[in-house]
């Protein structure tokens, strides 16, 4: 039995861009091209109209740009999922987007196979994104913010658990469940529950924004 098409939508403000990702996701059997938009404001009537699971959101746009974009359509109660294009891997707005509930970001430059395979991945509910560039990110948003943004996260983890604290602190660090259930001695379906929870508690759409949040907690940095 044939899976159901990957429903993609594609936004971004050069036609050019647009031609060459319609180009390779066509080739994509189990991706299906629901719609192009220019910009943000197009993207979310388009939004509405097909239905798509995944946006390919670029970040510069005129009108409404990727961020707003991004925001608005993760607020809608069918929210499809989000990644986010951009030219730099450090860059304040693609962590914005992050914290807006985009579920990754890939490079203008990534090779067409990845671009692909990106989509598969968060079409499948697993964010793209590597520690790496989570690290990076991070440490890029560092600023004279940094301890009002610290006071706020660390109030917020206050409703976790002991054990959901540990599990943040592992999906912080970039850890797969296996991993997780590795090094906490839980099983994997033990580790999937928690993570749910977390993401209930904090009201939360992905494990991104987990990473983000303990890191601006200071968890990352002082093991606790």
């Amino acid at each position: 039995m044939t899976a159901t098409p990957i429903r993609l939508l594609l936004v971004d403000d050069d036609p050019l861009v647009r031609a060459g990702l319609a180009l390779m996701m066509g080739g994509a059997e189990d991706i299906e091209i629901v719609g192009e938009a220019a910009d943000g404001a197009e993207a979310e009537e388009l939004v509405r109209r097909t239905r798509p699971d995944v946006v390919l959101m670029d970040i510069r746009m005129p009108s409404v740009d990727g961020l707003t974009a991004t925001r608005r359509l993760r607020a809608r109660p069918d929210a499809p999922q989000v990644v986010v294009l951009t030219t730099f891997h450090a860059d304040e707005q693609v962590l914005h987007a992050l914290r807006a509930g985009a579920a990754g970001f890939v490079l203008k430059d990534t090779p067409p196979a990845e671009i692909v395979q990106a989509v598969r991945r968060v079409a499948a509910g697993d964010p793209v994104l590597s520690p790496a560039v989570t690290r990076q990110l991070m440490r890029h948003a560092a600023g004279s913010a940094a301890d009002t943004r610290q006071a706020r996260a660390r109030d917020t983890l206050t409703v976790l658990n002991d054990r959901e604290r540990e599990v943040a602190v592992a999906v912080g660090r970039g850890l797969a469940n296996a991993q997780i259930a590795t090094e906490l001695f839980m099983s994997v379906a033990t580790v999937k529950t928690h993570v749910s929870r977390i993401l209930a508690k904090l009201d939360l759409d992905n494990r991104v924004q987990i990473a983000l949040l303990a890191y601006d907690a200071g968890l990352l940095e002082d093991g606790h």
